[in-house]
């Protein structure tokens, strides 16, 4: 990878995690699913204008916002809501293995002797975090988040199974058309107050909101699938590893989270368990030329 290629998946990683953090402040002012509601509603305002409708696929996109956004996006968050930032970011990481287990049996993927140990590796370093006491305090919020990594997962591989025929840029604006909707509709029937909250947040509550809408997720995004369109995926998703860091960082500064051992070691073994899965090619290694050429690298 070129190095301003690799400065900016590290940005984007850096972006992602940040702005988790933020969430979980910004839920002192929001609750969670109307927070996402109002991010989503922001983003698809932004991008809707400047990308075609996905002719031919509105239904399946309308289906992939609903598994990976709407019902993800309300089921992490509620629980990010009872749970540290640096836990619930180190339990996401388990969409990995769930993304390559759904792979497997509806996409006929090959998981291989490698990435089955990496999974394994994996579910070990969560159930080292179960012993962190903010965590055995709050395990519903813990296997919400678990839930919505599952959910996570399975719209990956229900996006996979597009097979391209819906642009990176496109499939981001037109899932956050489809979501917003679906998200104000699950947060009032579940939420209450939601006037009382948009009147009482604050300035840092509605930054965080724009945050979240056009740099987490429109800038975000725009940048990440720019990196997959140029260069081969196993290339650039190892870069995915570095959010639970830039969370955990974040979180540890402007949160006071502790960094506990067991968040520490659970953390560290769950990344490694997902590098095992995720790194086939190292991103700095030079390639060959004929490497280059399979892969589109300049």
């Amino acid at each position: 990878m070129r190095p301003v290629d690799v400065l900016t998946a590290v940005m984007v990683a850096a972006i992602w995690g940040f702005g988790f953090t933020l969430s979980k402040a910004a839920l002192a002012g929001f609750p969670p699913i109307f927070l996402m509601a109002l991010r989503f509603t922001l983003t698809a305002a932004l991008l809707v204008w400047f990308v075609k409708p996905p002719t031919g696929y509105m239904w399946k996109v309308a289906l992939i916002s609903m598994v990976g956004a709407g019902i993800q996006y309300s089921v992490t968050f509620t629980g990010l809501k009872g749970l540290n930032a640096s836990a619930a970011i180190i339990i996401i990481q388990l969409e990995a293995p769930m993304a390559a287990l759904l792979a497997a049996v509806f996409l006929k993927d090959i998981i291989g002797w490698r990435r089955a140990f990496g999974m394994a590796v994996a579910f070990a370093g969560v159930v080292i975090l179960a012993g962190d006491t903010s965590v055995q305090g709050a395990w519903i919020s813990a296997l919400l988040v678990l839930i919505g990594a599952a959910f996570f997962a399975a719209g990956q591989v229900m996006t996979k199974a597009l097979k391209g025929a819906v642009g990176g840029f496109q499939l981001t604006a037109w899932v956050s058309v489809f979501a917003f909707p679906q998200l104000f509709v699950i947060s009032f029937l579940t939420e209450d107050n939601h006037w009382q909250y948009v009147q009482n947040a604050d300035q840092v509550v509605w930054l965080t909101v724009l945050y979240l809408a056009f740099i987490m997720t429109a800038l975000g995004y725009s940048l990440w699938y720019r990196l997959i369109a140029k260069y081969s995926i196993n290339v650039v998703m190892p870069f995915i590893l570095l959010v639970p860091f830039s969370t955990v960082i974040s979180a540890v500064l402007l949160l006071d989270e502790a960094l506990s051992p067991y968040v520490l070691i659970g953390g560290l073994t769950t990344i490694a368990g997902v590098m095992l899965i995720t790194f086939r090619d190292s991103p700095f290694r030079r390639k060959r030329p004929v490497e280059a050429a399979k892969t589109g690298q300049t």
